[in-house]
């Protein structure tokens, strides 16, 4: 069992959790911000198991979605299904129970969650799909992403949202879209010749790499604006101001290694430097929700 349990984990990647974990958290944070940030042990929990199982959930059906392709492609030919690391079936109950998970945790957590969770279901797994028609594939992607806050955001206030708040979390989500169109641009460079070749669709195919580049470059820059509308609706100040101009850093940081086109540097800027973004905004933002007024500019 151990084993198993083991070979799922790396057959989803488990550690790239931290991509849309701290997004969800920061916004479990601001959604309860009365209670200083803290909704609650058993809450807290629940955003955390439910977050886990919608990543899982997403990525196994990715993999078998995509094992054909994985298995052609020399940059995923050693995958788990490709190489029979991991067995078909195996697969499909890890899909099946992270997506059983996720339905339940969420009837745990509030009606409205629970009403929800097969839409958000359907979402995170049809992007699996989406290369096959759409150069928009990233954009979808995003879009299931950006599910993370606001699930966790209605995790804490269930139905009871303020109009104030359903715009802090549209703002919100919207940036992560863009901040997620962005980098996964960036990482579709690597299988620009692939892609083509197979009839694979992204914007990288149908606008070339450097078309594709500038418009990632200017997802990230409105999704700099976004972040910072997210805290002037917050009403945070110094310690989000910090923290927006490190995210700033980052991004640009990032177009730079990108512009590159040397696969491991692209795998830098997508996996190293997005940790980084997500885990800066988590932190001041608890960092000004815990200590409110604290940080205030003279």
């Amino acid at each position: 069992m151990f084993t198993l349990i083991k070979t799922w984990l790396s057959f989803v990647r488990f550690s790239h959790t931290i991509f849309a974990l701290p997004f969800a958290l920061a916004a479990m944070v601001v959604a309860a911000r009365d209670q200083r940030g803290w909704p609650g042990g058993r809450t807290f929990l629940l955003i955390l198991a439910a977050m886990v199982c919608a990543r899982t959930c997403a990525m196994a059906f990715n993999r078998l979605m995509d094992r054909k392709w994985d298995a052609l492609n020399p940059r995923t030919a050693n995958r788990h299904l490709p190489t029979g690391e991991i067995q078909l079936w195996s697969a499909w109950l890890l899909w099946g129970l992270s997506g059983a998970g996720l339905v339940a945790v969420s009837w745990l957590l509030n009606p409205l969650c629970f009403i929800l969770s097969p839409v958000a279901l359907f979402v995170i797994c049809f992007y699996s799909l989406t290369k096959r028609f759409t150069d928009y594939t990233h954009v979808y992607l995003g879009v299931a992403l950006a599910l993370a806050p606001i699930g966790a955001w209605l995790a804490v206030t269930g139905p009871q949202v303020s109009p104030l708040d359903l715009l802090r979390m549209a703002v919100l989500a919207l940036a992560v879209v863009l901040w997620l169109v962005g980098f996964d641009i960036i990482y579709a460079l690597q299988d620009h010749e692939f892609d083509r070749q197979h009839g694979l669709h992204s914007l990288v195919v149908a606008w070339g790499p450097r078309n594709a580049l500038t418009a990632a470059f200017l997802a990230h820059m409105v999704m700099c604006g976004l972040l910072l509308g997210f805290g002037l609706l917050c009403r945070f100040r110094l310690a989000y101001l910090v923290g927006w101009f490190l995210i700033l850093g980052c991004l640009v940081l990032e177009h730079w290694i990108a512009r590159r086109r040397s696969l491991n540097w692209i795998q830098n800027a997508f996996f190293r430097l997005n940790a980084v973004i997500s885990l800066i905004f988590l932190v001041v933002t608890i960092t000004e929700v815990v200590f409110q007024g604290g940080f205030r500019m003279r």
